[in-house]
């Protein structure tokens, strides 16, 4: 597999105005635009028509760019094609985490009750205000897809941790001919089938998760 994906494609935007006000007023304290100074309007009329220029010349030719996107795809890519996506996919949730400044909203019924907040009403979330564990939930379904696509990196790891002792496999040749595989003397090996399953039961509900928010993974 050899992936090259090149940055997005930017428009040219004029700023002239926003550096101005957020120069002169500050970024959050801007006055009405009844308000506003001679000088004010005409950084602004500047600004529109710089714009207009911008959009008329470059950004026509921008706008006509694509992406630069080249993906060559082997056969052995798909051989296991689950492990292949997931050594693609944890750098990228785990960045995604760490660069994060925004997020979706989460379904209550997919985090623990200790992260479901203050209940709001409809008002309030028409009005899109959020709780108090708004961003925790988005972090704890981020965490559990990266917990998913962690133990499919390094699965053998994960399924190790839940067996113990030696296995001592003998085969017993029976009368017919044919032969059992029974335990030897020094067998000790045990499983924790219900650690197991519970550990399984994880990393399928974050695998479930990442398809749910699929369209949720921006930064």
């Amino acid at each position: 597999m050899k992936v090259y994906i090149g940055p997005y494609i930017n428009r040219i935007t004029s700023n002239v105005h926003d550096n101005h006000m957020n120069k002169k007023y500050d970024f959050v304290d801007w006055p009405p635009e009844k308000n506003w100074t001679k000088v004010d309007r005409a950084y602004e009329f500047i600004d529109d028509r710089l714009q207009d220029f911008y959009n008329w010349t470059i950004n026509l030719y921008l706008d006509s760019k694509h992406r630069k996107v080249k993906i060559r795809i082997d056969e052995y890519d798909t051989w296991s094609m689950d492990s292949t996506i997931a050594e693609i996919i944890l750098p990228m949730l785990m960045q995604l985490k760490a660069t994060t400044h925004g997020a979706p909203f989460v379904d209550l019924k997919d985090v623990p009750k200790e992260l479901h907040g203050e209940k709001l009403t409809k008002k309030q979330r028409n009005n899109g205000a959020v709780d108090e564990k708004h961003f925790e939930r988005w972090d704890w379904v981020l965490d559990e897809m990266i917990f998913a696509f962690s133990n499919k990196v390094n699965e053998d790891w994960h399924q190790d941790q839940f067996h113990s002792g030696v296995s001592d496999i003998q085969f017993k040749e029976l009368a017919d001919g044919n032969s059992e595989m029974i335990n030897g003397p020094k067998h000790t090996r045990v499983t924790d089938w219900d650690g197991y399953k519970a550990y399984q039961k994880r990393i399928t509900n974050g695998f479930s998760l990442f398809g749910k928010y699929f369209e949720s993974l921006w930064d």
